[in-house]
């Protein structure tokens, strides 16, 4: 088995558009689909190295200093599976991919020697 890092990402256009929604659009749509995405991640708990997590803000660090930015990436995880295509082909179905212009990217994670 290998491991994969998963990236959950939006467009913070994207974002921010839906956050102009009224409120009771958004929280129904909201509630809808983190039903669908812990019913999703029950089917799938046998994958996860590591449970979804969150990320915050921003802090870019280059050598003119460290700045605040924005990028898409909404949440992250770490899976296990035989292969890359096959890690990807569980995406497939996510309901992260409801959000317009949504994606998903797998990558695998291989050691770094020291």
């Amino acid at each position: 088995m290998s491991k994969f890092l998963v990236l959950y990402l939006a467009p913070t256009t994207v974002l921010d558009d839906w956050m102009k929604k009224d409120p009771k659009e958004r929280e129904a749509a909201e509630k809808k689909m983190q039903q669908e995405w812990q019913q999703w991640s029950r089917d799938h708990a046998k994958i996860f190295d590591d449970e979804d997590a969150g990320v915050g803000k921003t802090k870019v660090v280059n050598p003119q200093g460290v700045s605040d930015s924005r990028n898409e990436v909404m949440l992250y995880a770490t899976v296990e599976a035989d292969s890359h295509d096959e890690a990807a082909k569980l995406f497939k179905d996510h309901p992260h991919l409801q959000i317009p212009q949504a994606s998903i990217e797998i990558m695998e994670v291989r050691s770094h020697p020291m």
